[in-house]
């Protein structure tokens, strides 16, 4: 394994950031590459768990020479973001100076060559040198898979549609329980996945091959689901991902069964918001499957006065995904994300489900 330190300068004298970046080289140039990175939003901490975990099998893998593409990773992809705290919070989700999801706006390239984006120390933010420079660690890559978690939520794939179907392998490596699929068309202020897919899609669909390719992003279940067992296990279903794929060679492991799980357009991810702020309780949990008109939110507006909690439902069938983890909340806050058969009437923003 070679460690590389990428250093960027800040956007006043005397600051920086370190980009760790993690290669292992592999023996058999028509492998697949892959890239994996984590943390794009700071503390989202489960992907690194399972790159904490996965790193020494892959140094074990290396010791014995079972790589066979290279493999890049970058466990810590936004120092900017873990960096960004107020009064003891946390703020990692959007850059502090513009206000941008740390996951939007990046560079959109219609082919693989990357001599195009700013250099590293070009006069632009420390922000947009960092995606130009992760984008340009990315693309060089046949598997790209970008780590993150959602609030509370079972484990979840995103995806554009082109790779709806080859992505499975993923899920049930991963036992993820839904994929969420866009529908190919790269919008304005795209996410890292959106970039990273957007050269696949110009290719002629003659010269693309869908089991070697592959670009998404993985959502490992909660934000507090931070532990050694979970890490372990997520990091043995992305080294298994690995062997499968031909990245990695495991005589001793195999990737048995098929997908059962649920494959959702964004166009049918019912967002229920809240009608008024207050305290919440909650009547489901992720996982659940629910019917039209069930209970699913009873917010309290007035505390000792139930006449006036208000009771939000289920627009239509289907099965919880995701729900807040706060218990406090604002008017027109998302509460819930309910993957339905039938498209919502909420009009969402073309490739992506909120800000």
């Amino acid at each position: 394994m070679k460690t590389e330190i990428i250093r960027l300068d800040g956007d006043v004298p005397n600051t920086s950031i370190d980009l760790r970046i993690l290669k292992f080289a592999g023996s058999d140039a028509q492998a697949p590459k892959a890239y994996l990175q984590s943390s794009l939003h700071g503390a989202e901490l489960p992907g690194q768990a399972a790159l904490h975990f996965l790193i020494p099998m892959l140094k074990k893998a290396a010791e014995e020479n079972r790589i066979l593409g290279d493999i890049t990773l970058v466990p810590q992809a936004n120092p900017v973001a873990s960096d960004q705290w107020s009064t003891h919070q946390h703020m990692g989700r959007f850059d502090a100076f513009s206000k941008v999801n740390f996951n939007r706006d990046f560079p959109l390239l219609n082919n693989f060559d990357t001599s195009s984006l700013p250099a590293i120390d070009a006069p632009i933010s420390l922000v947009r040198r960092l995606k130009a420079q992760l984008l340009r660690l990315a693309l060089p890559h046949d598997i790209v898979l970008d780590l993150h978690c959602d609030d509370e939520s079972e484990s979840y794939l995103y995806s554009a549609n082109l790779f709806a179907e080859g992505i499975q392998d993923l899920a049930v490596a991963l036992g993820s329980t839904a994929i969420l699929t866009w529908n190919d068309e790269v919008a304005g202020a795209p996410p890292f996945e959106d970039a990273c897919a957007h050269p696949v899609l110009k290719m002629k669909r003659s010269e693309l091959d869908l089991k070697r390719r592959l670009v998404t992003t993985i959502e490992f279940r909660g934000l507090t689901d931070v532990y050694a067992e979970s890490g372990k296990s997520d990091a043995e279903g992305l080294y298994k991902f690995l062997v499968h794929r031909g990245t990695v060679s495991d005589e001793g492991v195999k990737l048995e069964g098929s997908y059962k799980g649920l494959v959702t357009p964004f166009d049918n991810v019912e967002i229920v918001r809240a009608p008024v702020g207050g305290m919440i309780f909650y009547h489901t949990e992720p996982g659940d499957v629910v019917e039209k008109d069930a209970k699913l939110v009873t917010i309290v507006s007035v505390p000792g006065e139930p006449e006036h909690d208000v009771v939000v439902t289920a627009p239509q069938p289907g099965r919880v995904l995701t729900r807040r983890s706060v218990r406090y909340i604002r008017r027109g806050d998302d509460l819930v994300k309910l993957l339905a058969d039938k498209p919502s009437q909420i009009i969402k923003k073309p490739g992506s489900l909120e800000a």
